[in-house]
């Protein structure tokens, strides 16, 4: 017997009076899995895996490498450098850029996700 309004639980016995709960077996929950391109940083080659799912400065941190960071929200412009290969997406309305440089190809890795593989003129990193 079910406990109203909540499925995942079954009455399993009365002992003495009272009733044990059981959790019911629950499927688990399915998620696609996020695509992940490749980025490399240039001029010192050093590479890492992008999901498209995190920004690219939280997937150089996953990868032990340490990029010029502060705010980590688009606003104070200290990750910036520039793509010379790839695609990116941003999930914030205006990123901290003017329009010449987008066109430079300048992003924020901070809030800049990949969706293709990239290439990023960056500050020597430092692994982690």
């Amino acid at each position: 017997m079910g406990v109203p309004g909540h499925p995942e639980l079954k009455i399993g016995k009365i002992v003495a009076g009272a009733v044990i709960m059981m959790a019911r077996a629950m499927p688990t929950p399915q998620f696609p899995t996020a695509p992940v391109h490749a980025a490399r940083l240039a001029p010192g080659g050093e590479r890492f895996d992008a999901p498209a799912d995190m920004p690219l400065l939280l997937a150089a941190e996953a990868a032990g490498l340490a990029l010029p960071s502060s705010c980590r929200n688009g606003t104070c412009r200290t990750c910036l450098c520039q793509m010379t290969q790839g695609q990116v997406a941003y999930r914030i309305e205006w990123p901290g850029l003017s329009a010449e440089e987008k066109a430079g190809g300048f992003i924020l890795p901070c809030v800049a996700y990949p969706v293709a593989d990239v290439v990023l003129r960056a500050e020597p990193a430092r692994w982690l």
